[in-house]
């Protein structure tokens, strides 16, 4: 019997993905459940696992493609040996999809004053996102397709959709500017080059050394998209799915927001001590390590509900308030960067905080998050400190009007009460939306996340 594998729908908001990489190759036995193809979709990366038993029999969508959910990717012959221990799954069917697209949705997500809705389950059906023409007729498209069409001024009802049931795609969009045919509004963030399947580059191609570069140029339009090249005395890489989502995303970020910087200083000796004091009864007792983040995520709660200004968003004209605290920690990944979301902070204490974020980050690295995972935050917190640097100056993860970054935590010499002590200094500094934060409250904001942490009372065990 035969199954169809089809590319899941990782959350109601999402309509297409990229398939970044095949686990198995046609031939091999797959059992129910086990990993069998990575995908890349705007919000995540996961691994897809097998929806029963048996051998892969055919891969349909390569490496690198993008196709729309539902599109049936591969098949498995469920009568294959690897079925003989396990029972085989239902059939699923689907729908007939449209020939893949030729690039990847790979864009950051707009201010919005509502929440995602929790994603669909892997096989159902696509929930298409709808706008109305002028006439009055539903236009369907995704939220990233109507903003990639307000941002340049085009009128969805003027355009023909390529996509399932006649819906408006990325690639459809990207068509109409690519023919001239309507003026931009504003520039565009970053233009994704159109991958094929991936290329495993061999040995490098002979190339003689200082080639010209209209020599280049000709072998790069001729070469594979997601091919190595070697120029002589250099090499030319193919950026990745992930890669040119958050160039996407930090271009967007730097043109959409008014970035402004303020920087503190934080003695954080008595935090340390109680943390050098608990931490080794807190693993024996939590089986969890404890770690500095979860102090600054309290101190950022304390100065968020204080200061409700930087726990907002901006939606056109108006500032979005929001009532729950969550808050982004950016992990850093072999291949790039997520910012999995702390979800109702405030009502968290030490040992919950610690938790979820070893949870996430773990998952993050093994890429089993979940799209509402990375999403609806409410502010951020970067950690380029625990790299030593002594400071950084982050961007601002949209739709957020403001980020925290945290520097090494070094002894310095500092000077208290006219003596020079040897202290467990920090710095912090804050990235913050001018358009809706003033200088003075970001300054008190970080006065009183100083203030939690140098005056710590709260118990660790």
């Amino acid at each position: 019997m035969a199954v169809d594998i089809v590319m899941p729908q990782m959350g109601e908001s999402i309509f297409e993905g990229t398939i970044t990489k095949w686990l198995k190759k046609p031939g091999d036995k797959v059992e129910r459940d086990e990993p069998l193809f990575e995908i890349s979709t705007d919000k995540v990366d996961a691994e897809i696992p097998s929806p029963s038993a048996g051998v892969l029999k055919e891969i349909k969508v390569g490496e690198g493609q993008t196709v729309p959910i539902q599109t049936v990717v591969g098949v498995i012959d469920a009568g294959g040996p690897a079925a003989a221990s396990s029972a085989p799954a239902p059939a699923k069917t689907a729908a007939p999809a449209p020939a893949p697209a030729k690039a990847p949705a790979a864009a950051a997500p707009a201010p919005t004053t509502s929440r995602p809705a929790a994603p669909a389950p892997a096989a159902a059906p696509v929930a298409v996102a709808a706008s109305s023409s002028s006439t009055g007729e539903r236009i369907h498209s995704s939220p990233l397709v109507r903003r990639m069409a307000k941002e340049r001024g085009i009128d969805l009802s003027t355009i023909e959709g390529t996509g399932a049931g006649g819906r408006i795609s990325k690639q459809d969009i990207e068509a109409v500017i690519a023919a001239g045919g309507v003026p931009a509004a504003a520039p565009s963030a970053y233009s994704a080059p159109a991958p094929a399947a991936i290329s495993r580059s061999g040995p490098p191609p002979a190339s003689a050394p200082g080639a010209s570069g209209a020599q280049v140029h000709v072998a790069l339009e001729n070469a594979a998209p997601r091919e190595k090249m070697y120029f002589g005395n250099y090499e030319v890489h193919p950026m990745s799915n992930m890669r040119q989502r958050i160039a996407e995303h930090m271009v967007a970020s730097k043109r959409v927001s008014a970035h402004v910087y303020s920087v503190d200083e934080i003695d954080m000796t008595k935090v340390a001590a109680l943390r050098a004091k608990s931490k080794d009864e807190f693993e024996k007792r939590y089986e969890t390590k404890l770690t500095f983040m979860p102090f600054f995520v309290k101190a950022a709660v304390a100065g968020l509900r204080a200061y409700p200004t930087l726990n907002a968003s901006l939606d056109g004209t108006n500032v979005i308030l929001h009532k729950e605290i969550n808050v982004g920690i950016a992990v850093a990944l072999d291949w790039g960067l997520l910012v999995p979301v702390v979800k109702n902070a405030d009502e968290k204490n030490i040992l919950g905080i610690q938790r979820n974020m070893n949870d996430l980050a773990e998952r993050a690295r093994s890429k089993k998050l979940k799209p509402e995972e990375v999403q609806e935050s409410t502010f951020s917190i970067t950690n380029p400190g625990v790299f030593g640097g002594l400071f950084g100056l982050p961007v601002i993860s949209q739709p957020n009007v403001g980020i925290l970054g945290l520097g090494a935590i070094e002894k310095r010499p500092v000077v208290i009460n006219d003596s020079i002590a040897i202290r467990s200094m920090c710095y912090v500094t804050l990235s913050y939306d001018h358009r809706v934060v003033d200088g003075a409250i970001a300054h008190q904001f970080l006065h009183k996340v100083k203030e939690t942490l140098e005056n710590w009372n709260e118990p660790i065990l």
